[in-house]
């Protein structure tokens, strides 16, 4: 049975599993320092799943819960993938009372847009409009 489970409150959330993915297997956040990921987590709403009681896979959401969410770190561990966990994160993040009618979701991804496209995302529009400040090595090693 899988489960989705909501939270902001950081003794909630089984940090060493997410911490052992984000910064070994990861390649948005590799080699994220602990005290930077923990301060994160503890900033935003924490989407727990689990399959027979085994933490299975993780979504992080920035949000305002008026306007804005983005949706991040985003992974089904290994073991537990091919069984409809993403899916299911998915639609129970979609479902989520508190994060209803907000009038934009962002996300980033590589390579899970079938992922996203089932459930309603589509790409930017006008991505000219869009601007970032990208620092994609600032948990690498100084060389």
């Amino acid at each position: 049975m899988i489960k989705a489970t909501f939270t902001k409150n950081f003794d909630e959330i089984p940090f060493e599993p997410i911490f052992h993915y984000l910064s070994n297997e990861s390649y948005w956040c590799k080699n994220i320092p602990a005290v930077t990921l923990k301060s994160a987590l503890e900033n935003s709403l924490n989407v727990i799943a689990y399959e027979n009681g085994e933490f299975a896979g993780y979504a992080r959401i920035v949000t305002d819960y008026t306007t804005l969410a983005y949706l991040c770190d985003v992974f089904v561990l290994p073991a537990f993938r091919n069984k409809g966990i993403a899916d299911f994160m998915m639609s129970q993040i979609h479902s989520y009372e508190p994060l209803k009618g907000l009038r934009r979701w962002i996300l980033i991804t590589r390579d899970a847009h079938g992922l996203y496209e089932k459930h309603g995302w589509t790409p930017i529009e006008t991505p000219s409009a869009w601007m970032n400040i990208h620092v994609p090595n600032i948990y690498s090693e100084p060389t």
